[in-house]
């Protein structure tokens, strides 16, 4: 299911953690599975469970529990706004609804030309930088004003 270049990433992932614990590299052997397929399948999630020697509903709790992992297929560039409260405060929802209507989609919808997915993020740990993005669950984006939202839609264009 995965390549050996991806399982070799895995086996240095589990090898952090005692022989008898191989189950605790599930967030990181998630991610690298998600980066090579672009999304996690429910066949993604249990054949990273057995090769880790977990239950696949433990691995599915932890895909679906955490907003960095997608459970369906994401545009080429996944932007996640923070809306939690002080980015909320700061100009979040206004971020939101600005880039809703910027690209014509809402949360959870991606553009028809498959390029640009858009959802709600959790907390991304910058609250002082509010109001934040994060694309690509890589690259952050700090004090999302128009003019700044505007500057990433055409980078990402």
């Amino acid at each position: 299911m995965l390549t050996s270049e991806s399982l070799k990433r895995i086996d240095r992932e589990i090898a952090k953690y005692p022989a008898d614990q191989k189950q605790s590299a599930v967030m990181a052997a998630l991610a690298i599975a998600q980066e090579e397929q672009g999304w996690l399948s429910s066949e993604a999630i249990e054949f990273v469970a057995g090769y880790l020697g977990m239950a696949p509903i433990a691995a599915y709790e932890v895909a679906s529990f955490y907003n960095m992992y997608d459970l369906k297929p994401v545009g080429k560039y996944k932007v996640s706004v923070c809306t939690n409260l002080p980015c909320m405060l700061t100009g979040g929802v206004d971020a939101g609804e600005y880039l809703k209507q910027k690209l014509g989609i809402d949360y959870n919808e991606t553009t028809p030309d498959g390029l640009i997915t858009l959802k709600e993020g959790e907390c991304m740990g910058a609250c002082g930088d509010a109001p934040v993005m994060i694309v690509n669950n890589r690259r952050m984006c700090s004090w999302m004003n128009p003019e700044q939202i505007d500057k990433l839609l055409a980078e990402l264009k």
